[in-house]
């Protein structure tokens, strides 16, 4: 019988070793010994490696869905909501060392995730900057000229480098809170209308 508490520790088990050895080098035996689970159990669980990788991201992806539109629910400005997105992702992948690795390595490097990740929960996490973006030029905060769909992209391409950056040494030294303040400063002035 399939354990939850079991499909979780594979989770994360999965997550560090992707994280340490990257997809194409990481093994099931790997995944296995880290979760301190037979080999064999793994596939009780999941059908292949990529398969666990897809899981990872609906998984823990799927969580920060859940938390930032708990947190955005109680909100009605969206130069708010903007910076409570940034805030939340840049503490969850400060706190998530593995996941931040995670996120930045194969999303870039496993050409068949980007290709059938993109079209959920990722997708589903980007939109909600979009959604922010485009409720305050609706209510004449953020300009109008700007493409909420590229918006959402340069904005997590900031806090996704920012967040490699943390994980791999010494290239940046300032607190969550530092680089929060920069990050919503930089993008709200560049949001944010003449009169807003």
């Amino acid at each position: 019988m399939k354990s939850p508490d079991k499909h979780r520790k594979i989770i994360r088990a999965a997550t560090k070793v992707f994280a340490k050895k990257g997809f194409f080098n990481a093994r099931i035996s790997d995944i296995a010994k880290e979760a301190k689970v037979a080999d064999g159990t793994i596939y009780l669980y999941f059908n292949n490696k990529f398969d666990i990788l897809l899981s990872v991201f609906e998984q823990e992806i799927g969580k920060l869905i859940d938390q930032v539109n708990l947190l955005l629910e109680k909100e009605e400005n969206p130069k708010v909501k903007l910076e409570i997105f940034i805030t939340n992702h840049l503490e969850e992948m400060k706190k998530n060392r593995y996941l931040a690795e995670v996120i930045h390595i194969e999303l870039r490097q496993t050409s068949k995730l980007i290709r059938e990740y993109r079209k959920n929960t990722f997708n589903e996490y980007l939109a909600i900057i979009a959604a922010i973006i485009e409720q305050g030029q609706e209510a004449g905060v953020f300009q109008k000229e700007i493409k909420a769909d590229i918006a959402k992209q340069i904005i997590f391409g900031a806090l996704d480098e920012i967040s490699r950056c943390w994980h791999i040494g010494n290239d940046c030294p300032y607190t969550t809170e530092e680089v929060r303040l920069q990050i919503i400063s930089l993008f709200q002035a560049g949001l944010l209308t003449p009169s807003a």
